[in-house]
């Protein structure tokens, strides 16, 4: 008769090794380690994808978990780089509390560095996506089809996972906050940000744009904040702490 195999055991102190090395925050595979210790509000990073050009794209996790799941992006086109700055802020300042944040800084890193608002591929990735998309060209170049881009394709991945309660998602140069079904939201963002709200149709109807497609996909909801073309310098060191209060969220040691 032969004896039953006993499965192998981890080491405790194996256990214990793997446990401080992965962080608590593993809501999405891939998550990096915890902090760094120059980055204090920074609790795991991700790559959420690449560019064209094998570029990556990060995503930081800031806040708490457990809270309200936010997501904040910019640098969807690449001549748009203003709101970078803002999201660098946040992910370069203080700890941030009473809200589950995620920041992806620059979603078009082929873009920023050709300083043009399409990617390598020359497409427009907010007239990418799978939701009234049609084929577009010129400045607004929507792919060969939807999702055709390995940016937008990154990008729904990560906010299919995550599913945040809010995106915003930051632009340039139109200085307003869009005007939306939800307009008791974007009234507050634009109160809290010091921009004037407008219907942003994108001339005559948008179509293929990351917050139309977030919007009929998902039970959270997503704006788009459009700063001016030369925002201030005052404008852009304030925005951190007014984007977290818009959430009842705030910074500190």
């Amino acid at each position: 008769m032969s004896r039953a195999v006993r499965p192998r055991r981890t080491p405790l102190v194996g256990v214990l090794l793997a446990l401080a090395l992965v962080p608590a925050l593993l809501v999405l595979p891939g998550v990096s380690s915890l902090a760094a210790t120059d980055r204090p509000a920074v609790i795991g990073k991700l790559v959420i994808g690449h560019s064209v050009k094998g570029r990556a794209i990060t995503a930081y996790h800031l806040g708490q978990r457990g809270r309200k799941k936010v997501v904040l992006i910019a640098v969807m086109h690449g001549n748009e780089a203003d709101p970078r700055r803002v999201m660098m802020d946040l992910v370069d300042g203080a700890p941030v509390h009473d809200v589950n944040l995620w920041v992806v800084p620059v979603y078009n890193p082929d873009g920023l560095a050709r300083h043009t608002r399409k990617n390598a591929h020359g497409v427009d990735l907010n007239r990418n996506y799978p939701f009234k998309w049609i084929r577009l060209s010129g400045n607004y170049d929507s792919g060969p089809k939807p999702r055709s881009e390995p940016e937008t394709r990154a990008m729904m991945k990560f906010l299919s996972t995550v599913r945040p309660a809010y995106v915003l998602s930051f632009h340039q140069p139109l200085h307003a906050v869009d005007i939306t079904e939800r307009p008791k939201f974007s009234k507050k963002v634009a109160h809290a940000l010091d921009l004037p709200m407008s219907r942003l149709d994108c001339g005559s109807s948008c179509h293929g744009t990351m917050t139309m497609w977030f919007n009929h996909r998902f039970r959270g909801f997503a704006l788009t904040v459009e700063y001016g073309g030369s925002p201030s310098k005052a404008k852009l060191r304030a925005a951190p702490d007014k984007i977290l209060g818009i959430f009842g969220a705030s910074r500190g040691a």
